[in-house]
């Protein structure tokens, strides 16, 4: 009767361990690298937001969570980290 009970949940396990592998495991890949992006934005740097707004990062606020994107010139909107959806160009650091 056991072996007959494990045969019955075999391929709900292997249908949980394909899903983890095909689903859950590269979306969560795929958040730990937006994050460390995210992280590594600095003032220089071109940015698209998940908006669609493109801009240059003016000046990036560490304890709040959020950055100054300038849009155009002398027009400049705050906007949460998390929502930058690409960084186009990477200036260089300063030494």
């Amino acid at each position: 009767m056991e072996g007959g009970a494990i045969a019955q949940f075999l391929p709900l396990i292997l249908i949980f361990a394909i899903m983890y592998f095909l689903l859950i495991r590269p979306q969560q890949k795929k958040m730990k690298e937006h994050q460390a992006m995210v992280e590594a934005v600095r003032r220089g740097d071109q940015v698209v937001t998940q908006g669609g707004l493109i801009g240059k990062v003016a000046k990036v606020k560490e304890g709040d969570n959020e950055i100054e994107v300038e849009i155009a010139e002398g027009v400049k909107v705050r906007v949460v980290k998390s929502t930058i959806s690409q960084v186009l160009n990477k200036t260089e650091p300063a030494k």
